[in-house]
């Protein structure tokens, strides 16, 4: 069900509710054919490097049930995949200058708390 304020994402034989900035309405529609909607959405073709961030932020939002912004991204990053993909750039260079509501937008979670 549509909430006010909410659209529809449009995807091959797929209708998904989303908020007016693009996040589900409903966490639970979330599957990988729903992130590549979303991504394309964002002008963002997924590739292997993303497809890591996004389950690394998933799987911290499934153990703390809280979107990262981007200071805990980047630590998040570095523990789980690595100093040299721990640093906002690299971030950046795959989800755009928003990285941290890009990417949990994309991972189907909430919109991070301080991110303007």
């Amino acid at each position: 069900m549509k909430s006010p304020g909410s659209r529809l994402l449009q995807y091959r034989d797929r209708s998904i509710a989303v908020d007016a900035e693009g996040y589900l309405q409903n966490l639970d529609e979330w599957d990988e054919e729903v992130a590549a909607a979303l991504a394309e959405s964002e002008e963002i073709r997924l590739r292997e490097a993303h497809w890591e961030v996004i389950f690394a932020v998933r799987g911290f939002y499934q153990q703390h049930q809280l979107s990262p912004p981007m200071r805990p991204l980047v630590r998040l990053v570095k523990r789980e995949l690595g100093e040299d993909k721990g640093r906002s750039v690299y971030l950046m260079k795959l989800f755009g200058g928003s990285a941290a509501k890009t990417v949990n937008k994309i991972a189907g979670l909430p919109r991070p708390a301080n991110c303007l």
